[in-house]
C-alpha cells in the first residue's frame, strides 16, 4: 500500500543553514492514521474475527458462565456488557501491537524516519486509528447486547459519557501496546507479549464481582487499572439504583479510572516515541 504524507510543511532551517520541511504533527497523525483505517476496512477477514470474537465472548459469558455468576440486584447481562465495552480498550489495543510490529518488520518506520516528519505524531496516528477501532468494536459489544437482553438504566447523558470513557480509556492502552509492538520485532511476539496483559481484564470486575474472588486475589483486582475503569462504565449504564451494589458512585470510579489512563499515557508515550527514535 501506498502511503501519501501531507503536504501542509512548514519551512525550517537546519543547522547548516539549509532549509527543511517539515509536516505538522495534526497533518502526519491523521495520514497515518488514515494509513491504518484503511488496511483494516480493506482486509474482511479482520473485520469478521473481530465481530466473531466479541460474539463469542459474550455468549459465552452470557449463557454458559452467566448462571454461576452472582451479581446481586443487577441482571448478568447488565453487569456484563458494559464489562466487556471498557475491557474492549485491552483487547483492541492487542491487535494495535501486532500492527505496529508488522509496519516496523516491513520498514516502514525506516523509511519515515528518513522523511521530515514528526516522529512522535506517527505513534500518535497509530494511537487515534486503534481508538477508532475501539469505537467499532464498541458498537458490535453494544450491539450484541441488546440482542441479549441487555437494557441502559442511565440516562442518555450518562450511556453517552461512559462510550467516552470507554474512548479515554481505550486511547490510554493504545500506548503500552505500542510500545511493546515496537520492541517485539516481529509480529508473532508482539502478539505473544500481548497475552501478558489479558490477566488484568481477567483479574478485575470486568465478567466477575471482586468479592467472588478468593481473598487474596481481591486487593489485586481493586488496585488495577481496568476495574475502575469497568466501575465507572457501570455505573453509568445502570445508572443511581446501581451506586449501592456497586459500592461506590460513578465519579468516584471515572476518577480513578482517568487517574490510571494519565499515569499509563505519561509512562508509556516516552518510552514508545524514545523506542521509535532509537530503531
Amino acid at each position: 500500500m501506498t502511503t501519501t504524507f501531507p503536504t501542509n510543511v512548514t519551512t525550517t532551517t537546519s543547522g547548516a543553514g539549509h532549509p527543511t520541511r517539515d509536516a505538522g504533527v495534526a497533518a502526519t497523525s491523521f495520514t497515518f492514521a488514515g494509513r491504518t483505517l484503511r488496511q483494516f476496512w480493506r482486509t474482511p477477514d479482520l473485520i469478521v474475527v473481530g465481530g466473531l470474537t466479541s460474539a463469542m465472548f459474550l455468549l459465552i459469558f452470557r449463557y454458559v458462565f452467566g448462571g454461576a455468576i452472582g451479581t446481586g440486584d443487577i441482571a448478568y447481562v447488565d453487569f456484563l456488557i458494559p464489562g466487556l465495552a471498557a475491557a474492549g480498550a485491552m483487547f483492541s489495543g492487542a491487535g494495535g501491537a501486532v500492527g505496529v510490529a508488522t509496519d516496523d518488520a516491513s520498514g516502514l518506520y525506516d523509511r519515515v524516519r528518513s522523511l521530515p516528519v514528526p516522529r512522535f505524531a506517527v505513534l500518535l496516528g497509530r494511537s487515534l486509528a486503534d481508538t477508532a477501532l475501539l469505537a467499532w468494536g464498541l458498537v458490535i459489544t453494544v450491539g450484541l447486547g441488546f440482542a441479549t437482553g441487555f437494557r441502559i438504566h442511565g440516562s442518555l447523558l450518562e450511556a453517552v459519557a461512559a462510550v467516552g470513557l470507554c474512548l479515554v480509556y481505550g486511547a490510554a492502552f493504545t500506548w503500552p501496546f505500542i510500545y511493546m509492538g515496537l520492541s517485539a520485532g516481529s509480529a508473532q511476539a508482539a502478539q505473544g507479549l500481548s497475552f501478558l496483559a489479558f490477566p488484568f481484564v481477567f483479574v478485575s470486575s470486568a465478567y466477575v464481582p471482586v468479592e467472588s474472588m478468593p481473598g487474596w486475589m481481591q486487593p489485586i483486582a481493586e488496585h488495577q487499572p481496568i476495574t475502575p475503569m469497568v466501575g465507572s462504565v457501570r455505573a453509568l449504564v445502570l445508572g443511581d439504583e446501581a451506586g449501592a451494589a456497586l459500592g461506590h458512585s460513578a465519579g468516584w470510579f471515572a476518577l480513578r479510572g482517568l487517574a490510571w489512563s494519565i499515569l499509563i499515557v505519561a509512562v508509556f508515550l516516552p518510552l514508545a516515541t524514545r523506542r521509535f527514535a532509537r530503531r
